[in-house]
C-alpha cells in the first residue's frame, strides 16, 4: 500500500513538473553585430501579437534587418529594415492589445519588448521597440487614439547590456530619417525560438 501511494506521488510529481514545462513562456535569442539578447515573450498577457512575432522568428525575417531609430534615455527600434532603409514587405497588422496586457501586469518600464505603429493602433506588424528607460506613458490609458498606447509582449531576459551599448551608439541622419540613425550600422544577423 504505501509503495503504490509513493508511485502515485511521484507520477502526480512528474505530470505536475510537465505541466509546468508545457506552460513555460517561449523565448526568442535576437544576435546582433552588437551581442545577443534573450527576450521572453507573454503569450497569456498578448496572444495575438506573440504568434505574430513569433511567426516572423521562425520565418527568418528579421536576418538582415537593423535597429534603425536609437533614442538614449527612451528606445531602441528595429526589425523592419535593411541595412540600405529598405522596409520589408510584412503580413497583415495584428490588432492592439495595449489594454490586455496592461492588464496583466505588463508596463513599458526598463528592459520591456513593445510593438511599434503608426498613429493607427491596429498597424503593428513587425517592427518592435526595446524601452530603455520608464515609459509608462506609453502604456494603454484609453480605447482612443491618445490613450491606446503600444503593445508590451516580452522581456528582455539576458543582454540588457547589449541593449545599453546599442542605446549609446552615437546617432544622426540615415536614410530617410534627418535624426536618431545609429552612425555605425546595429544589425540583427538571427533571430530564434530557443524555447517554446
Amino acid at each position: 500500500m504505501i509503495r503504490r501511494i509513493a508511485t502515485l506521488a511521484l507520477v502526480a510529481i512528474a505530470s505536475l513538473a510537465a505541466g509546468t514545462a508545457a506552460a513555460a513562456n517561449p523565448v526568442v535569442e535576437i544576435d546582433t553585430t552588437q551581442g545577443a539578447i534573450r527576450i521572453e515573450l507573454y503569450p497569456d498577457a498578448a496572444p495575438k501579437t506573440v504568434a505574430n512575432f513569433l511567426q516572423y522568428v521562425k520565418d527568418g525575417f528579421y536576418s538582415g534587418t537593423q535597429f534603425h531609430r536609437v533614442i538614449p534615455g527612451f528606445m531602441i527600434q528595429g526589425g523592419g529594415m535593411d541595412a540600405s532603409f529598405k522596409e520589408k514587405a510584412t503580413r497583415a497588422p495584428v490588432p492592439i492589445e495595449s489594454e490586455q496586457s496592461v492588464k496583466a501586469g505588463l508596463t513599458n518600464g526598463v528592459g520591456t519588448v513593445s510593438m511599434a505603429r503608426t498613429s493607427d493602433p491596429n498597424s503593428a506588424s513587425a517592427q518592435f521597440f526595446i524601452n530603455v528607460a520608464d515609459n509608462k506613458r506609453l502604456d494603454f490609458r484609453s480605447p482612443d487614439r491618445a490613450g491606446y498606447g503600444y503593445t508590451v509582449f516580452g522581456k528582455v531576459i539576458a543582454g540588457m547590456d547589449v541593449v545599453d551599448k546599442i542605446a549609446a551608439t552615437p546617432t544622426g541622419p540615415g536614410g530617410p530619417f534627418p535624426r536618431d540613425v545609429p552612425q555605425t550600422r546595429v544589425m540583427i544577423e538571427s533571430a530564434k525560438v530557443v524555447s517554446q
